[in-house]
């Protein structure tokens, strides 16, 4: 049984784990331009390994992507010194997201196929506006205990699925699209987020007392719903993967693949977890 769990690939996992909880640590502690320019840099970095997949990281439809995502998160660091002005502009930076790449589009035709398009288009929001409510959760009241249920509902769920799939799994939870995973994992994944949360809610209590009413009872939801909603999100990553012929999105993080091979579920979970607390807040 332990040689099965301790195999080579589990421990480069661990190992590369390791590293990625103190640069986080350090990236969510400290908060302000810290955190912002920390998930910045990871959208960024995201952002290309999607649109290299799509072969147009260094055409002019990825610069498009790359200055309309400089500019969301222009307005999303604004938004401290100017309330609204985030909801003011982000609509125009849409449109003229959509203009700019169709401008692209049809002025290079046939340079790029429709697919590029919309990969340029879809990489903004999949990527960047979706990675960006890290910090938003940050910046809640309360926000630097309640930013680690992103990570409590992704990584830990990850790591409870693995460790029960390979030990009790035996139904397949998507055959065709993830062979290795399967439904007594994901149950063991959404088990493991829940009682970490709850733990988690209650030794942070008075703490989060600001936020919650019933700080781990309302930890064990989000933990048990953001498990579920990573799992959506890993399993969309692999759909994708999947129909371009990839195995990974990249090899920056050893036993891990690139940044959105560590962060697919992630990227769900973050605005899920950030109206999560919204809506179960006091």
């Amino acid at each position: 049984m332990l040689k099965k769990l301790f195999t080579k690939s589990f421990l480069t996992r661990c190992t590369s784990a390791v590293f990625l909880v103190i640069i986080t640590l350090v990236m969510l502690l400290a908060g302000g331009m810290v955190t912002f320019a920390g998930i910045a840099a990871i959208s960024f970095i995201g952002l290309m390994e999607l649109l290299r997949v799509y072969q147009i990281h260094k055409t002019l439809l990825g610069l498009i992507s790359y200055l309309i995502t400089a500019g969301y998160y222009g307005l999303l660091w604004m938004e401290q010194i100017k309330q609204g002005i985030w909801q003011e502009y982000f609509p125009m930076l849409v449109i003229l997201l959509i203009m700019f790449l169709m401008a692209v589009y049809v002025l290079t035709f046939p340079k790029f196929h429709a697919e590029q398009v919309m990969a340029a288009f879809f990489g903004v929001f999949y990527v960047a506006v979706m990675l960006s409510y890290i910090y938003q959760i940050r910046m809640l009241n309360g926000g630097i205990i309640l930013v680690w249920f992103v990570f409590l509902s992704s990584w830990i769920c990850d790591t409870c699925a693995y460790l029960a799939g390979v030990t009790m799994g035996r139904r397949k939870l998507a055959p065709i699209l993830s062979p290795n995973k399967s439904i007594e994992g994901s149950v063991g994944g959404v088990l493991g987020s829940f009682l970490f949360s709850v733990l988690f809610g209650i030794l942070f209590e008075k703490s989060l007392k600001q936020v919650f009413e019933n700080p781990a009872l309302s930890c064990g939801i989000v933990g048990a719903l953001g498990a579920v909603v990573s799992q959506i999100g890993d399993l969309c990553a692999s759909a994708m993967k999947r129909n371009k012929e990839i195995k990974d999105y990249g090899t920056l993080i050893p036993g891990h693949g690139g940044i959105l091979d560590r962060f697919d579920s992630v990227i769900f979970v973050a605005p899920a977890i950030y109206y999560l607390c919204i809506y179960l807040g006091r």
